[in-house]
């Protein structure tokens, strides 16, 4: 109401099938609840589970045997059909569910492996999501994409995940100078807003997001996508593309890392292009730039795709951030900027954040 900050908590409210915390504002006096979602008879993580069982593929029938299962409630058929009326704006993938169900059955559709990489990473692909996507012209360049997710469960260099340096630990020192990062509110911010409402546990808002996605959106097609780079690849693109690319190969005490590793949170492709997102719990404040473009150079080697063909971002349930790749480790030499000014940076939109354009 008042988006006061002076709060505290104000007893529980019992629900039918849950107790909902409470909360006091000292400014505007009034009691409520932190959920947007309201009016629900059973908890919104389990309407969300419902939603998800449904767009997989499973009938109304069979998502509701799930849901007993798990949580040991009874859920009608014709409720989880309410759900998914009244989520169909935000469960894009609804439009592609019968066409996918041709392709692959509901337990085949999104693959799902652990990966013992010195944590545990549930890497999810959605199988039908991507067939579907890569059968629009201009997404038909990307089946390289494809081909290397198919080979993440059987050919996936576990050691060098569990030996390598991990890239979101690293501080690369790319120049960001000529960085252009835009600021926006889109359909990722909505789903977080939406799902980060069900999680009670902070160390869960990950994975809670990454499941919805997979299973309803309608451009995520994996998450927890594991990528690498060696030092032979990096020569490679310094040598033949002209990339400027730091030493990333080299500790503070003259040691040589064998391997840098990372697992990319969310992967999309979409408007022609391939993201890849990571999700930041008060994303205004962070600047996973060189994270991210270590994520789109390796999974760039992985696949042969340019990285003309990535752009990264990440986001949180209030903003998105995106930037390209390229503009971080290529820079146009003065005598191109002159011969091609269509390819010189854009005007500001902002102004400048710690040296970074937006």
């Amino acid at each position: 109401y008042c988006k006061g900050k002076d709060i505290v908590k104000k007893g529980r409210r019992k629900k039918k099938f849950e107790t909902v915390q409470l909360y006091y504002c000292n400014n505007c006096k009034k009691v409520f609840t932190p959920q947007k979602v309201k009016g629900k008879q059973f908890p919104l993580s389990i309407i969300l589970d419902g939603l998800s069982l449904y767009n997989t593929g499973w009938t109304l029938e069979e998502s509701c045997k799930l849901l007993k299962e798990k949580y040991g409630l009874e859920v009608k058929p014709s409720t989880l059909s309410d759900w998914v009326k009244e989520f169909q704006p935000l469960c894009r993938y609804s439009r592609m569910r019968e066409f996918g169900l041709k392709l692959f059955s509901a337990n085949q559709v999104i693959q799902s492996v652990k990966l013992f990489h010195r944590q545990v990473f549930e890497f999810k692909y959605h199988r039908a999501k991507i067939a579907l996507i890569l059968q629009e012209f201009k997404h038909t360049r990307f089946e390289p994409l494809r081909e290397f997710l198919d080979l993440i469960s059987v050919e996936c260099p576990h050691q060098l995940f569990r030996d390598g340096a991990r890239m979101s630990e690293l501080k690369p020192g790319f120049d960001l100078s000529e960085v252009i990062f835009r600021k926006k509110h889109n359909f990722a911010c909505r789903i977080a807003e939406l799902v980060l409402q069900a999680v009670a546990d902070n160390k869960l808002r990950h994975k809670a997001i990454q499941d919805f996605m997979i299973a309803n959106d309608s451009v995520s097609v994996a998450c927890e996508v594991p990528v690498y780079l060696k030092e032979e690849d990096v020569e490679h693109m310094q040598k033949e593309l002209g990339f400027v690319i730091p030493d990333i190969f080299s500790t503070p005490t003259g040691e040589k890392i064998s391997a840098i590793t990372g697992h990319i949170d969310i992967l999309q492709i979409r408007n022609g292009a391939i993201h890849i997102l990571d999700y930041k719990p008060d994303a205004e404040k962070h600047r996973p730039i060189e994270q991210l473009t270590l994520y789109a150079i390796a999974l760039s080697r992985l696949t042969g795709l340019r990285l003309y063909e990535f752009k990264c971002g990440w986001f949180d349930n209030e903003s998105y951030f995106e930037f390209f790749p390229l503009h971080v480790i290529y820079k146009l030499r003065k005598k191109q900027k002159e011969e091609n000014p269509a390819q010189c940076k854009l005007p500001l939109v902002g102004g400048t954040t710690n040296g970074i354009q937006i």
